[in-house]
């Protein structure tokens, strides 16, 4: 038997306020738990990184240019795109094909893993889609050396006369695609920042452009990714890049079969540039500070494409159907799912009013001015500031009725939210930390 030594009337008044606070921490607890849903969702950046079309901008043949929705649940992000880019695409020389509206809804995970069992090889069509809603397709064009399946055509080479501006065409079924670095998607002249993402590979991992960090712990100069692949030292194609001796011999180095010619021309060779057999590395970026498995798209010092140009011949990770195959990439969403709408960000999750006060200069090194009203600026208010976590990292009261309120942090880089509340209301708006 245990006595706690309070008394009926301590025992009612103490549950009476136990209801109140339990209410309160609930209420909170609700409000943290949203926040930290919305950030971790919309800072990903499997959502985040798409060029959405928000103005019903159309691009060649006066169709829908960029992607058109970004809809995500718990473990996938839905991708809707027609595959149409803004920028100017054509002509193409000796090809009789025109980009057509895919209406595509491409499925990428959001956690993507590597595959430790059978690796996939990347196939024909698209294997992943660029930020635009382009779709990526790997280095061969679907034919080889007397159709025999051996000696496979790289499409760089074969095709590249009928490339436009952009270096991409029409496939046969009107899908635009780009087998190579899409110059017109971002700076690839900018050697001085990590280049940006641009794309996602159909395991989930990213693709970025053709700059990095020296060092896969994000430390060190910018530097241009190199390939560990290379031109074969041959004059016969009799023997495939693995050691084997082809079933079917190709034709001899030539004017008319230049080495590059086939796929099979190349060799991989561990450790010679910066990246794996995938054409990926694990390593920190801007957006995975914590690292992530990452392909990179290669050129050289002049900008020209280098094989595999963007995905090796093998996926790094895990390859969701849905995408690849016959008639892929026309998904079917069956789960529950939320529409990102990439210009509001995280704040109109909550109730918000930003006449009520502003945030200069956001994004923000930590020092920062909140413009008030009356209504925010007054002894009855108080500022807090959460992490992603939902900790409180910062708090004050508003002591007397101001117009402005300095702020300086000293505190990690990432997302925050800072709530100014009252007795009347709650407003709150994010607060990126650079």
């Amino acid at each position: 038997m245990f006595t706690f030594g309070f008394s009926n009337e301590q025992i009612n008044i103490n549950l009476k306020n136990y209801k109140i606070m339990t209410t309160k921490n609930l209420l909170l607890a609700s409000f943290v738990c949203a926040f930290i849903t919305n950030v971790n969702a919309q800072t990903n950046p499997a959502i985040t990184s798409w060029k959405i079309n928000q103005t019903g901008a159309t691009g060649y043949g006066n169709i829908p240019s960029n992607v058109q929705q970004i809809q995500y649940s718990a473990n996938n992000v839905y991708v809707s795109c027609s595959g149409v880019p803004d920028y100017t695409i054509g002509p193409w020389n000796g090809n009789p094909n025109v980009p057509k509206n895919q209406n595509f809804i491409y499925k990428i995970t959001l956690n993507p893993a590597q595959n430790t069992g059978t690796l996939v090889n990347v196939g024909l069509g698209h294997i992943g889609v660029w930020s635009n809603g382009v779709s990526v397709f790997n280095a061969k064009d679907a034919m080889s050396y007397q159709n025999q399946g051996i000696w496979n055509q790289n499409a760089i080479v074969v095709e590249g006369p009928s490339f436009d501006n952009c270096l991409g065409h029409p496939a046969p079924n009107g899908e635009y695609h780009h087998h190579l670095n899409p110059t017109c998607l971002y700076d690839d002249k900018d050697s001085t920042h990590h280049s940006p993402i641009i794309g996602f590979a159909f395991d989930g991992f990213p693709i970025y452009g053709a700059y990095s960090f020296s060092n896969t712990d994000g430390t060190g100069n910018i530097k241009r990714m190199k390939t560990s692949y290379r031109k074969r030292n041959i004059t016969e194609r009799k023997i495939l890049p693995n050691g084997n001796t082809a079933s079917s011999a190709g034709p001899a180095v030539s004017v008319s079969f230049p080495l590059g010619y086939y796929v099979e021309d190349f060799e991989f060779i561990t450790g010679l540039g910066d990246l794996d057999l995938h054409n990926g590395r694990f390593c920190v970026t801007p957006e995975y500070p914590s690292g992530i498995y990452a392909y990179f798209v290669t050129i050289d010092d002049k900008q020209k494409a280098e094989y595999p140009y963007t995905i090796g011949p093998i996926y790094y990770g895990t390859v969701q159907s849905g995408n690849i195959g016959p008639n892929s990439g026309h998904n079917v969403i069956t789960e529950s799912v939320t529409t990102y709408n990439s210009t509001s960000g995280i704040a109109n999750q909550f109730p918000i009013s930003n006449s009520q006060f502003q945030i200069s200069p956001n994004p923000t090194n930590g020092k920062f001015t909140i413009t008030l009203t009356s209504e925010t600026g007054n002894p009855k208010s108080e500022i807090v500031i959460y992490n992603i976590l939902g900790q409180i990292v910062y708090s004050e009261k508003i002591n007397n009725s101001t117009t402005q309120q300095l702020i300086n942090l000293n505190l990690p880089k990432g997302i925050y939210l800072l709530k100014i509340q009252n007795k009347e209301n709650i407003y709150t708006e994010k607060i990126v930390i650079e």
